[in-house]
């Protein structure tokens, strides 16, 4: 009797200890979310998604640490200007590492819950070697569709390789693929369409008389010996203003130089309104007159004779703006689809025509 009471008791304490344990061991209602971020962007990251928004503060060592209840499901983490992709999901307890010099390169997480969003991580760098627009650029049409078949078939695989990937994400990324191939399909078709009908070497369609900020008129001759690289752009357009610091830094860089930047406003009443066409376009020509005075908008700024519909514009396939030019001294196409200012190319472009 003795013994049967000590196993039952042992049983009993067992028992207790069992439930204790199972107690313990009850999934949390919340994500940890903690981390290092090397040469940090800013002193905080923000976690978002359509419905969560959340800021977590950055220490000065780049270090980390919050919780987060969140309604399963992918989410942005932003740093500064960059971001990456996270599946979060309550009971996660992730660890995020990352370097702001390589940013996208050197995303790991760790931890409970780390693989979904390493998979994440993977396949933003995937898909970022494999459509490199420059490469890609570099090819004909029927290379490019030989190419886009190839991609298709690489990223397929890379979706489908880990099955412990929740299919969620798996599956949006198979559905997905088609429609974004498409898509850059079509934008590196237009750009490979550029190099065929204007390349590099082939005499440059002109403008003739166009106003000048600084008053007169201004053509394309009147640059003659010099390279131009030309800015296409709107008052309207956010992109286009994006821009502007960096061409002003270009512009003092290369000032005295034999090159000329030149500015073309396609403005025409889009943004302004008004009760006419006529009297929106007014305030249009008056909207870029006070921001090239506002912004102090170096270069040669010249208006357009008819905005998208002018000769110059039209000749250059131009229906989307920003776009850059780059014309040679003797008045011929260095590039009829130029890098941006913002981009470290365009001054890899300038040294290789020493400029």
């Amino acid at each position: 009797m003795k013994k049967l009471l000590i196993c039952i008791s042992a049983l009993a304490i067992v028992a207790c200890k069992d439930e204790g344990t199972k107690k313990d061991e009850a999934p949390k209602d919340y994500v940890t979310l903690s981390g290092k971020i090397t040469d940090k962007s800013s002193d905080s990251i923000v976690v978002r998604n359509r419905e969560f928004s959340k800021t977590i503060k950055v220490n000065e060592d780049g270090t980390f640490s919050d919780t987060l209840k969140v309604d399963t499901g992918l989410y942005s983490i932003y740093d500064g200007n960059e971001q990456t992709a996270a599946y979060l999901k309550n009971g996660y307890d992730l660890n995020l590492t990352l370097d702001t010099k390589k940013f996208d390169e050197t995303v790991k997480y760790s931890g409970n819950g780390a693989e979904q969003s390493n998979f994440l991580a993977k396949k933003s760098v995937l898909e970022e070697r494999l459509l490199d627009i420059d490469k890609l650029a570099e090819l004909d049409s029927l290379g490019l569709e030989n190419k886009m078949s190839a991609i298709e078939k690489e990223l397929l695989a890379f979706y489908d390789a880990d099955k412990a990937i929740d299919t969620s994400l798996t599956n949006t990324a198979t559905k997905n693929v088609k429609p974004m191939l498409k898509f850059y399909k079509g934008y590196v078709g237009e750009k490979i369409a550029l190099k065929r009908d204007l390349p590099k070497g082939a005499p440059s369609p002109t403008f003739v008389n166009y106003e000048n900020f600084k008053g007169g008129k201004t053509s394309l001759k009147d640059l003659k010996g010099k390279f131009v690289y030309v800015d296409i752009w709107a008052t309207w357009c956010g992109p286009c203003k994006a821009e502007i610091p960096s061409l002003k830094k270009l512009e003092k860089e290369y000032h005295g130089k034999n090159i000329e930047f030149v500015s073309i406003s396609t403005d025409n009443g889009r943004g302004y309104r008004a009760e006419t066409p006529e009297e929106s376009a007014k305030l249009a020509y008056d909207g870029w007159k006070e921001m090239v005075k506002e912004k102090e908008l170096g270069g040669i700024q010249l208006m357009s004779d008819k905005a998208f519909q002018s000769d110059f514009i039209r000749a250059y396939k131009i229906n989307s703006i920003p776009r850059f030019l780059l014309i040679d001294p003797a008045g011929n196409i260095v590039s009829a689809d130029a890098p941006r200012p913002s981009d470290e190319k365009l001054v890899d472009l300038f040294d290789s025509l020493e400029i």
